[in-house]
């Protein structure tokens, strides 16, 4: 059976004692809505209601129109109408154009690891289906892992190719991010100062609370996910967790989870979390998933050179973090 699971990160919206009174002016306005097949949330002050009203419908417009655009799951979508096509050439205007050049650069950042061509090896595992009885066999995960390969998955010009023996590619870790942060970016445009914006497990964020203390977004242990690992705070920052108990199959009583290892074809055995705080979702969205697939070293290494805080949580529940992260 697959399952999803939703409740990653809790927001904390209280301002602790001794901080400086909210401006009594400016008033919250909270919207939800179903896209991405998930329920994202932004939260805005602003002193006037429409001025608010305007800027989370607009900012809410763009994440709509990425989700029908570009989403590998959206019928009719450029990218669902490529994997479904007998001709594997989708084009792509300049933001389409922009997004896989950057995809492209974490590929290569993470030495071939992350990699968004891993839908065979899902759909081997039952997580397009409704799960399987048995653990995939040896020649099935062979089978799945020679369809693999984002080296195959070709820029000409505006032109998206997929080249034998890819078939398709998958969005989900990168355009919810994507979709974050340019509906942050939107916000801010239309004058908002204090704004947050979350797809559970991408954030984006203008400034801070209008109280002047930063955010506060509590971690979900992936040990037990009625408790907390601990809260992050962040100020005009995005942050990006990925973790092994997002989405799952169960079989045979175990569990095991959607970020695949292309080396073994198994789902990474080495991490229950990763979770990274930088100035973009949509590359926080990213980063999350192709340094779950590292290993801790290159991991840190890179975070370095990318000014990005990182968080880790092994498969012995060890916490490892960059010396930026703070955890409280």
């Amino acid at each position: 059976m697959k399952k999803i699971i939703f409740l990653l990160i809790t927001i904390f919206m209280i301002a602790g004692c001794g901080h400086k009174e909210a401006n009594p002016i400016e008033k919250k306005f909270t919207e939800e809505r179903f896209l991405f097949g998930t329920y994202i949330q932004m939260i805005v002050f602003s002193d006037n209601k429409e001025k608010a009203e305007d800027a989370l419908n607009v900012a809410f417009e763009k994440i709509a129109e990425l989700d029908s655009k570009y989403n590998s799951k959206t019928k009719g979508s450029i990218i669902y109408n490529l994997n479904h096509s007998e001709k594997k050439e989708a084009v792509l205007d300049e933001e389409g154009i922009m997004l896989f050049k950057e995809v492209k650069k974490v590929y290569d950042l993470s030495g071939g690891k992350y990699d968004i061509t891993v839908s065979p090896l899902l759909d081997v595992w039952g997580f397009s289906t409704d799960g399987r009885e048995n653990i995939p066999s040896q020649k099935e995960l062979e089978d799945a892992l020679n369809k693999i390969g984002f080296d195959k998955v070709v820029l000409e010009n505006n032109k998206l190719i997929l080249k034998e023996p890819v078939k398709e590619i998958d969005t989900g870790s990168f355009l919810k991010g994507y979709a974050v942060q340019r509906a942050r970016d939107i916000l801010e445009e239309k004058g908002i100062k204090h704004g947050f914006v979350s797809s559970i497990s991408s954030i984006a964020t203008v400034g801070g609370k209008p109280d002047g203390t930063p955010w506060k977004i509590g971690i979900q242990n992936p040990a037990d996910s009625t408790k907390l690992l601990g809260i992050v705070e962040i100020n005009n920052k995005a942050l990006g967790i990925s973790g092994d108990y997002q989405t799952y199959v169960e079989i045979q009583g175990e569990k095991y989870h959607h970020i695949m290892d292309k080396a073994t074809g198994y789902p990474v055995k080495d991490k229950k979390l990763t979770a990274v705080v930088c100035d973009s979702a949509f590359y926080a969205d990213m980063y999350s998933t192709a340094f779950f697939n590292m290993n801790v070293e290159d991991v840190f290494k890179e975070a370095e050179v990318l000014s990005a805080d990182v968080l880790i949580v092994d498969s012995e529940q060890k916490i490892k973090t960059t010396k930026s992260f703070k955890l409280k």
